[in-house]
């Protein structure tokens, strides 16, 4: 007596697929998961920008502690030596003593070349 099976490899394959896709749990969590992926308020997308936004605002608050840094040190550079207070005095608000000519040139411009 030959024993013969109805049943071939491919078939079973395939029945347990289409068991697995139309079962309702994997159909919720799939709707589910495209929901939040593309639908929802803080999707993928606007979580990736709002991760480049963030990175670029880091960035610039690294930027100002290091010119809050620069600027604490000139400061104390002011507040103690006089030398650099007349300094500063001088180029930034073209300060002069008595009897003093000063003139000023444009960036980049050279002395005028003598007269012969």
């Amino acid at each position: 007596m030959s024993f013969r099976l109805n049943f071939t490899p491919m078939k079973g394959v395939f029945l347990f697929l289409k068991n697995a896709i139309f079962n309702r749990y994997v159909l919720a969590l799939a709707a589910f998961l495209v929901w939040m992926a593309f639908f929802d308020k803080n999707d993928f997308f606007t979580q990736r920008q709002r991760a480049a936004e963030l990175d670029a605002l880091n960035e610039k608050i690294e930027y100002y502690r290091q010119q809050i840094s620069t600027s604490q040190q000139e400061l104390q550079a002011l507040q103690n030596d006089p030398g650099t207070l007349e300094r500063y005095a001088r180029e930034k608000y073209f300060m002069k003593r008595p009897n003093e000519d000063i003139y000023v040139l444009p960036d980049g411009a050279a002395a005028p070349a003598p007269a012969k």
